[in-house]
Formats: structure tokens, C-alpha cells, sequence
């Protein structure tokens, strides 16, 4: 139906009231914030010590997103003295001949190696210049710089730890000042007091029983070895010592034992040296990625189940409907994939080893009755 037309001098007399905007209007932010502003602010943290960061689902791809709450990180490049490029980042996984050796690579974004300084040899305070992230580890990392030779390194930076903080290292002995304030002799209690602090590195007998660790190393005049992913730490647990006849605990024994987080507790050498504290990144467990698209960024490629292949690319492959043929789960090459052959032998213990992690997968085996 044809609307009647209004005449032209009407439509010229018709006016429309201004629209009154406020003079502020309020921002929508699209992360959650790290602290909470206000009560009024539109973006606000999930509670007042919320440590992981969570996204407005405006795209899909943030909807899940979840990152650990790192504001102090360093937002310029690496130092680049200390770094070296990657190379045969870009074969995917492959050998000379181009077919894959390791599969779920490629692709993901250029990176460069982070030369980390585990053993620790340079006496001295160094200051610790800035936090940064370490595309090659899960940890963050520190870079230091030595006092008097302001000579420049990176270690792995203990949790807490922050820019302008100073950090010892005594892999080298005690100090002669240090010494010097105690009345020229060792007493654990009070060298432990004065050098026990986060981010040190100290021989595992200076080291009080109890203490967290990290960056743990397994024998003298060698790096760490356990502890070094974000957020692991081992407890010192038993010390070999002796008391002397003015009170004095001295370390007797070889080895120091430590447990490890998986419940094994290992022994170490007493000179073998750990730093103070718990590796950075504590959190970095709770993240979530929130697209396949950040997992390709990562040098990861997709897994695809084997049910989902034909038979002639997988063992549980082909069939009419979801069924891998009543068979136990296997490898694209036949080998049993949950928990392989046993090869160990029983004999064969490890010595280290003081009492074993448990095994099973968690699962506590219930005990026969009578």
C-alpha cells in the first residue's frame, strides 16, 4: 500500500529535540582488570587477589581464554648478547630426507634461544635489571647484572622476585666479610639467616632442612637439573649432621636429601648448589590457550585420534562407527601406547633414589583382605 506523501512545507517544519550524551562516558574494557579501580568501573577482577586474567567474549577465539596475571614482565626484546637464533625451527619436525620424525611441529612464530646461566659461578651481589619471558621455557626469566664487573647473565627468576632486588651466589665459598661478621667461625644458624634468601644460590649444606628449592642441582661443579619448569620447587628434607661439643651442627655425610614434588625423594651431593625459593610463573598451569590458533603460534600442530583415521593409517582406524576392534589402545606402529613393554629390570634400582614416587598413575591398589 502507497504511504501519502507529505507536502514539502510540512516536512520543513519538522524538528527533532537534541540528544543530551554525558560529558564522560565510561570505557569498556576488554580484559578484566588487574586490580579492582572502583566499585562504578565497568571491568572488574574476579576477586580482589585474582591472579589469572579473563576476557570479554567479544571474538570466539577469547571466550576461553585464561592468562596468568604478569604485568611486570618486560615488554621490550631479549638482550641479544645473550641470545642465539633457532635454527631448524622452520623443518616441521623433519630430517634431511623430509619425512617426519617427531609429529605435532610446525610452523609457530621465530624465536631465539635464551642462553640461561644454571651453574651459578660468579661470586658477588648482581642486580637484577628486569623480569622477562622466555619463549623456550615455561619459567621467566632474570637478567643480572654483576656489580663489579657489570657483567650481564640471565638466571631463572624465583617467584616474588621483581627489578632492582639483589641476588648472591656462594657455589664459591663464604665471603670473607660475611666470615668476618660472625667472629671468623661457621655457625649454620646464623649463616643460614643472613644468606638464605630468595633467589640465591647456595651449596645444599647451607641450606636449612625444610627450606624450598628450585634450579636443583645433582652433583658439585654442575648445573641444575630438577626444578627448573614454572612453579616446581623440592624440600629439603634430612641432612647427615652432627653436633659438636660447643652446639654446633656440622654436615657429616655425602648427600643431602630433597623431596621432589612428585613425592620421590632423591639424594644430592652436598655440594651440589640450589637456589632459594619457587620457580616463577606459578600459575602458569591454570592457562588456557582459547583457540587452536595460539597452539599453531606455539610450534604445535594438531593431534588426531586414531579412531578418526582409516585402517590403513591406524591400527584402531576404519570399521562402520566409533570402535577401535576390542583391542588394548596402540601406537600408529603397533606398540602399546598407556604404558608400553616393561624393560626395566627389577634388580636394575635406582640409588638415588631414597623412596620411590608413586606409581599406578595415582591410583591406590586396594589390598586383599585376610
Amino acid at each position: 500500500m502507497l504511504q501519502p506523501r507529505l507536502p514539502v512545507v510540512a516536512r520543513a517544519l519538522v524538528r527533532f529535540a537534541p540528544i543530551q550524551l554525558p560529558t564522560q562516558l565510561p570505557i569498556r574494557r576488554f580484559a578484566t582488570a588487574a586490580t579492582v579501580g572502583s566499585a562504578s568501573s565497568i571491568a572488574k577482577a574476579e576477586s580482589q587477589n585474582s591472579t589469572i586474567r579473563t576476557y570479554k567474549p567479544r571474538t570466539p577465539g577469547v571466550r576461553h581464554l585464561r592468562r596468568p596475571i604478569n604485568d611486570h614482565l618486560w615488554k621490550g626484546r631479549a638482550h641479544l648478547p645473550l641470545t642465539i637464533p633457532k635454527k631448524g625451527h622452520g623443518k616441521g619436525g623433519r630430517n634431511v630426507y623430509g619425512r617426519i620424525t617427531v609429529r605435532h611441529r610446525g610452523g609457530g612464530h621465530k624465536r631465539r634461544i635464551r642462553i640461561v646461566d644454571f651453574v651459578r659461578n660468579r661470586p658477588g651481589p648482581h642486580l637484577v635489571e628486569r623480569i622477562e619471558y622466555d619463549p623456550g621455557r615455561s619459567a621467566h626469566i632474570a637478567l643480572v647484572t654483576e656489580k663489579a664487573t657489570a657483567r650481564k647473565s640471565y638466571i631463572v627468576a624465583a617467584d616474588g622476585l621483581r627489578a632492582g632486588d639483589v641476588v648472591h651466589s656462594y657455589r664459591s665459598g663464604i665471603p670473607q666479610d660475611l666470615l668476618n661478621s660472625m667472629g671468623g667461625t661457621v655457625d649454620p644458624g646464623i649463616l643460614a639467616a643472613k644468606t638464605a634468601f630468595r633467589g640465591n644460590c647456595l651449596p645444599m649444606h647451607m641450606i636449612p632442612v625444610g627450606t624450598q628449592v628450585f634450579c636443583v642441582g645433582s652433583a658439585p661443579k654442575r648445573g641444575a637439573v630438577f626444578c627448573r619448569s614454572a612453579g616446581t620447587y623440592a624440600t629439603v628434607v634430612n641432612k647427615d649432621e652432627e653436633t659438636r661439643a660447643d652446639g654446633v651442627k656440622i654436615v657429616t655425610g655425602k648427600y643431602v636429601e630433597v623431596r621432589l614434588q612428585s613425592g620421590e625423594v632423591r639424594k644430592v651431593s652436598k655440594q651440589a648448589c640450589a637456589t632459594i625459593g619457587v620457580a616463577s610463573n606459578v600459575h602458569h598451569q591454570y592457562r588456557q590457550l582459547g583457540k587452536a590458533g595460539r597452539s599453531r603460534w606455539l610450534n604445535i600442530r594438531p593431534t588426531v585420534r586414531g579412531l578418526a583415521m582409516n585402517k590403513v593409517d591406524h591400527p584402531h582406524g576404519g570399521g562402520r562407527g566409533k570402535s577401535k576392534s576390542n583391542r588394548h589402545p596402540v601406537t600408529p606402529w603397533g606398540r602399546p601406547t598407556k604404558s608400553g613393554y616393561k624393560t626395566r629390570r627389577k634388580s636394575n634400582v635406582n640409588k638415588w633414589v631414597t623412596v620411590p614416587r608413586p606409581r599406578n598413575h595415582g591410583v591406590q591398589r586396594k589390598k586383599k583382605s585376610g
